[in-house]
C-alpha cells in the first residue's frame, strides 16, 4: 500500500470558495481536485485547487474524523504514527465508495493530511484522504471510474 502522510497546519488561510485558487486544508471537501504541492513541506496550510476536468494531481475523495480503537478521546494529539495507522485503515475503507472499485484492485494509490499537534489543540481532529496516481495527471475525476 503506498500512502505519503502530511501534516495539516493548526491555522489555515481560508480561501474563497471558488472553482480554483488557494483552498484552506481546514475548508477541503469531498470531490474537489487539486495540484500538487510544489516542494514537499512538514505542514501544509494552504492547497491549490482546480477544476477536475484540466489536469490534477490529487482529489479529495474523504474527510474523516479521528477514533481511537478504544473508543475514548485522546488527553491531546495521538501522534502521527497512530494517526498514519488510523488514516491508512480509513481512507481504505472510503476509497472503493468513491472510486468505484476497492483499493486493492484499482491501479491508483491514496495519499493523506493528518492534523499537526498545533491542530489538533485547535479542536482539528480529522484526515484528508486524496487519490493520486504513479506521476500521470488525471484529466476529469476519477469519482465512479473503477480504476
Amino acid at each position: 500500500m503506498a500512502s505519503l502522510a502530511l501534516t495539516l497546519a493548526g491555522c489555515g488561510w481560508f480561501g474563497p470558495d471558488e472553482e480554483d485558487g488557494a483552498v484552506g486544508v481546514l475548508e477541503v471537501e469531498v470531490g474537489q481536485c487539486f495540484l500538487a504541492p510544489d516542494e514537499v513541506e512538514a505542514e501544509l496550510s494552504v492547497l491549490q485547487r482546480v477544476a477536475c476536468d484540466v489536469p490534477h494531481d490529487q482529489e479529495a475523495f474523504a474527510v474523516v474524523g479521528y477514533q481511537s480503537p478504544d473508543g475514548q478521546e485522546p488527553p491531546g494529539h495521538p501522534g502521527e504514527d497512530v494517526l498514519s495507522r488510523f488514516a491508512d485503515g480509513a481512507c481504505v475503507e472510503q476509497f472503493g465508495d468513491y472510486v468505484g472499485t476497492h483499493y486493492l484492485d484499482s491501479e491508483l494509490y491514496f495519499t493523506y493530511l493528518l492534523p499537526s499537534v498545533r491542530g489538533w489543540e485547535a479542536g482539528d481532529s480529522e484526515i484528508v484522504c486524496f487519490v493520486t496516481s504513479t506521476g500521470e495527471k488525471f484529466e476529469e475525476t476519477v469519482r465512479g471510474s473503477a480504476r
